[in-house]
């Protein structure tokens, strides 16, 4: 393994540990307050409500399976394709509560007094999502140093 080879490695691991953490932490307080989070979502008026109940039960623990598969590394490629899904996810509904101009909390890590819908709640998705790509790039670049 050579010196980039090594880079992108460390790289690799840094992104997946980061971003797995960050899922499993955001995923905790939904898990516990399925409720308050389903009010969370509401706010944005993107999920139907027929499906409101549905999305806020189980998005908390795809977040929480897909994070602790990063930190492990089981199927890690798959968990960062689903991250960065959901993260473009988050992005669009901040992107659209942003255009709106909502006063909304965001819901991201817990329902009682999280951050406020704004600019640096978009840039630190777009960083992440961007994250995820560099990952998924460096996993292709190993697919295919060892074809």
């Amino acid at each position: 393994m050579n010196g980039r080879d090594r880079t992108y490695w460390v790289l690799a691991l840094l992104i997946r540990l980061v971003i797995g953490v960050t899922f499993i932490v955001a995923s905790y307080h939904k898990i516990l307050h399925p409720d308050a989070f389903a009010q969370s979502v509401y706010y944005y008026h993107m999920v139907p409500a027929s499906l409101l109940h549905i999305f806020a039960l189980y998005l908390p623990w795809l977040e929480l399976v897909a994070g602790i598969s990063l930190i492990i590394g089981c199927k890690a490629k798959g968990a960062a394709i689903l991250t960065a899904l959901m993260t473009l996810a988050f992005i669009v509904g901040l992107s659209t509560s942003l255009a709106r101009n909502l006063d909304i909390s965001c819901g991201c890590f817990g329902t009682d007094e999280g951050h406020s819908v704004g600019m640096s709640l978009l840039i630190r998705d777009i960083i992440m999502f961007g994250a995820l790509g560099f990952f998924l790039w460096i996993e292709r670049r190993k697919e295919l140093l060892r074809a």
